[in-house]
């Protein structure tokens, strides 16, 4: 397991790149929407040298980062760790006693699988687990034997 990335909750999208990118010298590579019920937020992806943030921002007035914002303000949503395999690490976690937040398992547009764990285990943090599966090598056609 391995630090992949922190998701950060902003209120002012364009304003949050412009600090991430030309205070911090982080680069934009990424900024999609995703209208999923149970995410609803825009977000924009920063690299840096060997680490990359998220900046989440709601597109609902119910989605879970709009809640986050009202209730605890902006600054750091969540801290991911990447595994190597996330259902096998759900799977050992679970035998350990801890609970996930089921509802929240998903694939994101660019093929990270990820689900939350229930913050009452990490101390009140919002933990992801993900991984990054590759995409199945394509089968090769046969060729037809000629008679």
């Amino acid at each position: 397991m391995k630090l992949d990335h922190t998701g950060i909750a902003v209120r002012d999208m364009q304003e949050a790149i412009s600090f991430y990118t030309n205070v911090l010298g982080g680069t934009l590579t990424k900024e999609y929407s995703n209208p999923a019920p149970g995410v609803a937020s825009n977000i924009a992806v920063i690299e840096f040298d060997d680490a990359h943030i998220e900046l989440l921002t709601p597109t609902s007035p119910d989605s879970p980062i709009a809640r986050f914002l009202k209730q605890r303000g902006k600054g750091v949503h969540h801290i991911a760790y990447r595994v190597e395999n996330l259902d096998q690490a759900i799977e050992e976690a679970k035998q350990r006693g801890l609970t996930f937040l089921e509802d929240t398992y998903r694939t994101t547009p660019f093929g990270r699988r990820l689900i939350y764990m229930n913050p009452r285990h990490s101390h009140g943090v919002i933990t992801e687990l993900c991984d990054y599966p590759e995409k199945p090598p394509k089968k090769k056609k046969k060729k037809k034997k000629k008679k």
